[in-house]
């Protein structure tokens, strides 16, 4: 995990070095950290509902998340939501909305190529489809707000939530 992110952010800082456009900024404001918060529910309750409700993205998530998360102890959970949050969010959200025009089809692309990124078989393609639409939402909120801080702090929110939620239900 630790690597991927050190990847993300060289591939970032590279793409921002030789590209010709500007990172989404990062405002720290209470209305940002307030929007992350509401990003992260909705995906938290979104993704509660689809666990819950189609199996085949239960058996993809299962398998994924113990890949990631069952040989963690609960305190490494931490880095599972920074170090995915920041680096995915600053490539993602922070380069690529920019690089490919700031609208609704970079939100797209940048959504798909986030999706595809959590696939680690093919098997795992409603885990994929499911990462591409937390990608959507997540591209959304930087979209309308043009605060690359939002989607941070949902992204943050959500990883950790689920991680630690995941692992007590599965540590029993």
């Amino acid at each position: 995990m630790g690597v991927t992110a050190l990847l993300l952010l060289v591939i970032a800082k590279l793409w921002l070095q030789f590209g010709n456009f500007a990172l989404l900024p990062v405002h720290l404001t209470s209305m940002a950290i307030a929007g992350g918060l509401s990003v992260a529910l909705i995906i938290a309750i979104a993704s509660w509902v689809v666990y819950r409700i189609w199996s085949a993205y239960r058996r993809s998530a299962d398998f994924y998340l113990e890949l990631v998360l069952k040989p963690l102890h609960w305190a490494d959970l931490i880095w599972i939501g920074l170090l995915p949050g920041l680096s995915e969010e600053l490539l993602f959200r922070g380069v690529m909305l920019p690089a490919f025009g700031f609208n609704i089809t970079a939100v797209i692309v940048s959504s798909i190529c986030f999706g595809v990124l959590h696939m680690s078989s093919t098997q795992q393609w409603p885990y994929v489809v499911w990462a591409t639409a937390v990608g959507f939402l997540l591209g959304c909120s930087a979209l309308y707000t043009g605060n690359l801080l939002v989607p941070i702090v949902a992204h943050i929110l959500t990883n950790l939530v689920s991680s630690y939620f995941w692992k007590w239900e599965h540590s029993r």
